[in-house]
């Protein structure tokens, strides 16, 4: 018989249209009201936000800020710098360049400032282009330098018949070249039902697995929930299995070697993404002349059971 787990930090309030906690990159599907904003959390958001996202984000703020100071060179007047007015556009041209190089601290000195106002304002903005460049790289940095896990997951997850029993399989796989050392996983299952007074309520279980923890990961490692008489799952039939409200978390660890330290990364299914008699097909194989291969494409790749 299952037993119940407390809950792990989730809550055990539900409904009947809830939406799955955690998302398939980790994070939290949580959306969060009347919260305070707190400068200390940009930092965590500026590090945490994709590649792509950042150098946008950087690239987009340079631009605003070279406007800003050209749009004030220009107002107080262009004569203020060493350049003859010619015009709107070239006028505006050789402020927002002007303001570029002050930021920058580049300085090729075919336009200075003049005037007493244009020295001030360029003197602030060379003051707020070092703090600025200063703030970046400690960006680059702290994005860099900061522990990363570096496992996939299978999209899906599978049941199918295993060792005279039934068994739920998902697999995990390395996608670097690093050495991970003992990683152990913990999988936690959350299932909606109905209580008593109507009102939808989770109950937690803890999924044993034929082998939670091994010593390297450096190819695949397909996890393995037998579904017996002390299984949650065990009273479900197949298609009671893939209608079930339910989501399944995963939390792995292991010693990462690259930071020197451990690492975590957590994964969730629902089943949504439940196939059954189905088998993953190997995504690691010899080739004809013996050498090693890890197959990044198989990952996901299933097959019908015979």
């Amino acid at each position: 018989m299952s037993r119940k787990i407390k809950d792990p930090g989730f809550g055990y309030d539900s409904s009947n249209t809830s939406h799955r906690l955690v998302n398939r990159d980790g994070s939290f599907n949580i959306k969060h009201l009347n919260k305070k904003f707190s400068f200390s959390e940009v930092y965590s958001y500026l590090i945490g936000m994709p590649w792509w996202a950042f150098f946008v984000l950087v690239f987009l703020g340079y631009i605003v800020v070279n406007i800003f100071f050209g749009a004030l060179y220009y107002l107080i007047g262009i004569e203020q710098l060493t350049v003859k007015s010619a015009g709107f556009f070239n006028d505006f041209a050789n402020a927002f360049f002007f303001s570029s190089q002050t930021i920058t601290t580049l300085g090729y000195g075919a336009i200075s400032p003049t005037g007493h106002l244009a020295a001030f304002i360029a003197a602030f903005e060379a003051f707020l282009g070092l703090l600025s460049f200063s703030f970046f790289t400690g960006l680059l940095y702290g994005r860099f330098s900061k522990p990363k896990a570096a496992i996939r997951f299978s999209n899906t997850f599978v049941i199918r018949k295993f060792k005279n029993e039934t068994a739920l399989m998902f697999r995990l796989m390395n996608k670097r070249k690093n050495i991970m050392i003992e990683p152990e996983v913990n999988v936690t299952i959350a299932i909606n039902k109905v209580s008593d007074d109507g009102t939808f309520k989770r109950d937690f279980f803890q999924l044993p697995l034929e082998r939670k923890k091994i010593m390297y990961l450096p190819t695949t490692w397909t996890i393995v929930h037998q579904i017996n008489e002390t299984s949650p799952l065990f009273q479900y039939s197949n298609k009671e299995l893939k209608q079930l409200n339910a989501e399944i978390f995963v939390l792995l660890e292991y010693y990462e070697d690259s930071f020197s330290q451990r690492v975590y990364q957590l994964h969730s299914y629902d089943f949504n993404q439940l196939e059954i008699d189905k088998k993953f097909t190997p995504a690691y194989y010899f080739d004809n002349k013996g050498v090693a291969l890890l197959d990044h494409r198989k990952l996901s790749e299933t097959i019908h059971m015979d």
